[in-house]
């Protein structure tokens, strides 16, 4: 599939699933611009592939790193990692999403999410966070159109691009918090739980909704 007219395919070509070393040089690709064009990433050289891939595999070791994939190709990513190192902030993560500019205002962005968050409470995390550069409409409203909730701005925070730049965060209640918690599940025991397909293929319910009838 070429990006011109680029479609969501059939639905058997197109998944949600775990990134790895194989999807680095696309993940790398799509979130270079990020690095080089713009401020939303507040690094200044973007990682190649064998950096990329370095950085799935650590993430994976804790947390869910998506793409989202339609016939062979890498339209977006999404991922988690830990909110502090702190042993209280155990049960809070990080959360990033990006989706390649000819995919956008598609569904891709929410339909990683979707399948990012059900799969982090299947791990037992209680609160997403994200962190937006600003100003950044788009990335505000798809988060604030997926539950989360403003808690708070670093004012001036970097400097990158010739200015200083303010970073928003908001905030998303993954579960209900009640009593003393368990400790998070590694990835790896999430995957072999009963409900881990069913919690993958939440996103992408999101790209395929059923039709009616």
């Amino acid at each position: 599939m070429t990006s011109e007219g680029l479609g969501w395919g059939p639905k058997e070509d197109t998944m949600i699933r775990l990134a790895g070393p194989g999807d680095a040089a696309q993940v790398a690709a799509i979130y270079a611009p990020h690095v080089t064009g713009a401020s939303t990433s507040f690094e200044v050289a973007p990682p190649d592939a064998a950096e990329m891939a370095t950085r799935i595999a650590s993430t994976l070791v804790y947390a869910p790193y998506l793409v989202l994939e339609t016939g062979g190709e890498v339209l977006g990513f999404a991922y988690a990692s830990k909110h502090r190192e702190r042993a209280a902030y155990q049960w809070s993560v990080d959360v990033s999403v990006y989706v390649r500019p000819d995919a956008r205002r598609r569904g891709g962005g929410r339909a990683l999410y979707e399948s990012l968050f059900a799969l982090l409470r299947l791990q037992g995390f209680y609160a997403a966070h994200a962190g937006i550069t600003l100003p950044n409409p788009a990335s505000v409203g798809l988060h604030e159109a997926l539950g989360f909730r403003p808690v708070g701005v670093y004012q001036s925070v970097g400097f990158k691009r010739g200015a200083w730049h303010d970073v928003g965060w908001w905030q998303l209640p993954l579960r209900e918090r009640t009593g003393t918690p368990d400790p998070p599940r590694s990835l790896a025991e999430a995957h072999r739980d009963s409900e881990w397909e069913r919690a993958m293929a939440v996103g992408e319910a999101v790209l395929n909704p059923p039709r009616g009838g």
